[in-house]
């Protein structure tokens, strides 16, 4: 009887109460009273959890010969290190045999075998398995002695000099003292993702910044936001009411509603939400927001709102400048000479449009002559439309008329794919906007601004509802006030990932002339995907005939393991097979979510293994790269010139070195294993990456599973990216709700008002 509540963990205790009656106590114990414990060195790491360190890992226990399967969390111990677990063992139903970690103590090893493992882990940058079992060939178990306090001795070692010595000096400085962060954190509930770049943005001052103020991590630390940093602070003992807190708690909440698009938030809506986040007294907020505004972090301005009833509003400082000064720059391109008189003075017009139809050997329909005649008789001309409506045949005649008057022309986009579309599409050179205004992080920023204009009598700006209203701001302060700027742009594409609708703005504010064209040209009625894109965002389902000479095909499932099953096989097989695309870089899917079966995750790993099996590769935290992997930057990096969306291939990995090293665009770019953090697998992407790209072929899941993204505008831009194949598959269902659901989130902007306010005049269409 007393062996059943022992192994079911349960203690038994039978007592008297005051009335005299047996009471039985039923107490559930820990199974630590019977913890095994083992000792052996850390071979691999199968998977890391970087927030809560949680490991599944395989230790070689000191006597036995087969590798034992450890999980649970273990203070993030290093590969080599020797560590003294306590647990117990449990059968996994899928794994097997597992031993279930609930105590861990690391210390270094202290046998050559276990040396050479732990230096050569890629724990010392410098250091890899090969000058690994040479330094222990040479130094044996004073290896970690010598390393730590006579390293000028690592010179009698061949293939060492003295710039890799500094080098593996400060690694091992630098990893000693990430470690006592690590601690730090941990002893707060943080993970080691964090450490390193700690370490790197404040140095031996870490864990002394942090104990003063955690808030600060949540703006100097890229991918440590507000609730990490507040849970750190809960735990050091920082007061919950504090006007501190409640600062970091509503910048968090405005940088959250920027990321969701939005410049501004009314007042109210602020203190509710930072309310319902904190916890703290309302009287705080608004102290904290007094506090703010008088630290110039926020502008208070009164609004209107739909019903003309003013309204407090609450902006981040940089968003109310760059609205106001977008607003003011845009008119007064628009109201000055075009510097290049004879465009529009001494120019026959009409002969000049006829003269670009012989030379491009198109012939132009009425909407196309009004848009051209248009561009030379405005300073803004915005142009609209969905493919097949001729927006590119408008732009190369303006070009070849502008160029036949000498006139200088620049050519920019968004993103790099953008830019080499533009590029290949009219045969004018193109460049982003950020190589345009030659970004230099060393330098402080775009080098072209209105102290160093751009060279130009026309600035064409193409996928303008990527624009986000920074950008257009940093861009607009470089344009010459009297070059003519046209934008072109399609409105039912998704808005930016950055805050703010610049290109609806401008349209909505009816100040500048905009043409929309809608009318499909016959070659691309010829395309299903050009005739499906245009029903939809009609509200109408798309054709699903799946005839032979389709381009955009249906194949219908609800079950979500069919339907993965049924990419893999499109991307690896059937497209491949048919069409002779490289499933590496000519086949994207595109999945309107991140989680789920058939998320991007999830797809990202089944298309690693199916298409990239056998490369070499490293695993940190959850990521698992391999050479040859197809990835994407996720943010802007300045410093390396590359871009949130930008996609290329892992050619090298150096354990050594701890580097990953991709080539973007024709360059090879670095990564330092610190950094990886920036790249992502790209065989799937999300649509709102995708936005300014097109690829040779598209994959796209639709599943009632991503209901809450089954929008009429992400899957119009889906279908959009496809350049000559486009493949949905999943529930048709889903691909109703998504073509019904024209609800798109209202973004809290005001820059159509400004433009309307401080403007003097309304135009609604070209030649008016």
């Amino acid at each position: 009887m007393n062996s059943i509540p022992a192994l079911l963990g349960i203690r038994i205790k039978i007592i008297h109460n005051n009335d005299g009656n047996l009471v039985l106590y039923l107490n559930l114990y820990s199974w630590r009273i019977n913890l095994e414990e083992l000792q052996g060195q850390l071979e691999h790491i199968t998977y890391e959890n970087e927030e809560n360190g949680y490991l599944v890992a395989k230790i070689k226990i000191f006597g036995q010969n087969e590798l034992v399967t450890a999980v649970g969390n273990m203070t993030f111990p290093i590969v080599g290190e020797i560590l003294t677990i306590q647990g117990n063992w449990l059968m996994h139903p899928k794994f097997g045999r597992q031993f279930k970690v609930e105590t861990c103590r690391c210390s270094v090893p202290d046998n050559r075998r276990g040396i050479e493992k732990y230096i050569g882990s890629g724990l010392i940058k410098g250091i890899g398995p090969v000058m690994a079992k040479r330094i222990v060939g040479i130094f044996k178990e004073k290896t970690l002695d010598i390393i730590d306090a006579d390293i000028a001795r690592l010179a009698t070692v061949p293939g060492i000099g003295k710039q890799r010595i500094e080098m593996i000096a400060a690694a091992w400085q630098q990893q000693k003292e990430i470690r006592s962060v690590m601690i730090f954190l941990q002893s707060y509930g943080v993970g080691s993702s964090h450490a390193t770049k700690i370490f790197k943005r404040y140095g031996d001052k870490s864990i002394e910044i942090i104990s003063a103020n955690p808030y600060r991590l949540a703006n100097d630390v890229s991918g440590i936001g507000f609730i990490t940093a507040d849970k750190i602070a809960k735990k050091i003992g920082f007061d919950e009411n504090s006007v501190l807190r409640a600062e970091a708690g509503l910048l968090f909440t405005l940088n959250q509603l920027s990321n969701d698009g939005h410049i501004y938030c009314p007042l109210n809506e602020l203190v509710a939400t930072a309310n319902k986040l904190l916890g703290v007294d309302i009287g705080i907020l608004h102290t904290a927001i007094q506090n703010m505004e008088t630290a110039r972090q926020v502008v208070l301005e009164q609004l209107l709102d739909n019903d003309l009833n003013p309204i407090e509003c609450v902006f981040l400082s940089g968003y109310h400048f760059a609205e106001i000064q977008v607003a003011k720059m845009l008119l007064s391109i628009r109201d000055t000479p075009k510097a290049l008189l004879k465009i529009k003075k001494s120019m026959d017009i009409t002969a000049s449009i006829k003269n670009v139809q012989k030379q491009l050997s198109i012939r132009l329909a009425s909407q196309q002559i009004d848009a051209i005649g248009a561009s030379l008789e405005n300073k803004i001309l915005v142009i609209t439309g969905g493919p097949g409506t001729g927006k590119t045949t408008i732009t190369k005649s303006i070009l070849q008329i502008y160029a036949a008057v000498s006139g200088r022309v620049l050519l920019t986009a968004p993103t790099g794919r953008a830019a080499k579309r533009m590029a290949e599409a009219t045969e004018f050179p193109a460049k982003t906007i950020h190589r345009l205004l030659e970004f230099n992080h060393m330098m402080g920023g775009f080098q072209k601004n209105e102290d160093n204009k751009l060279n130009c009598d026309l600035l064409v700006i193409d996928e303008a509802s990527m624009v986000d209203l920074l950008l257009m701001y940093h861009l607009l302060r470089a344009v010459p006030s009297g070059a003519t700027v046209i934008i072109i742009g399609d409105i039912n594409q998704l808005p930016s990932v950055g805050a703010g609708s610049v290109l609806k703005d401008i349209i909505r504010s009816r100040q500048f002339c905009v043409v929309e064209l809608k009318e499909i040209f016959r070659q691309a009625q010829q395309s299903s995907i050009v005739v499906n894109a245009h029903r939809i965002i009609h509200g109408e389902m798309p054709f699903c005939t799946n005839a032979e000479r389709d381009d955009c095909f249906f194949l219908f499932d609800d079950d979500q393991e069919r339907i993965l099953d049924k990419i893999l096989d499109m991307v690896q097989r059937r497209i491949p097979a048919k069409f002779n695309y490289d499933p590496m870089m000519d086949i994207q899917v595109l999945s309107p979510m991140n989680r789920g079966n058939v998320g991007t995750n999830a797809i990202n790993h089944a298309l690693q293994d199916a298409l990239n099996p056998n490369g070499f590769e490293i695993i940190r935290g959850e990521k698992r790269f391999r050479v040859g992997d197809r990835v994407m930057q996720i943010r802007n990096n300045y410093d390396k010139d590359v871009f949130n969306g930008d996609i290329g291939r892992i050619i090298d990995l150096d354990v050594e070195d701890q580097t990953i090293v991709v080539q973007m665009d024709g360059k090879n770019v670095p990564y330092d294993f610190s950094e990886i953090d920036e790249i992502v697998l790209a065989y799937a992407t999300s649509i709102h990456k995708s936005q300014g790209s097109e690829y040779p072929a598209v994959v796209i899941p639709l599943v009632t599973a991503h209901y809450v993204m089954l929008q009429r505008n992400l899957l119009y831009t889906a279908i959009t990216r496809g350049k000559n194949l486009v493949v949905v598959v999943g529930s048709r269902k889903a691909l109703g709700i998504a073509v019904k659901n024209n609800k798109t989130m209202q973004r809290n902007t005001w820059l159509h008002m400004r433009l309307d306010q401080l403007g003097t005049k309304k135009i609604n269409k070209a030649g008016s």
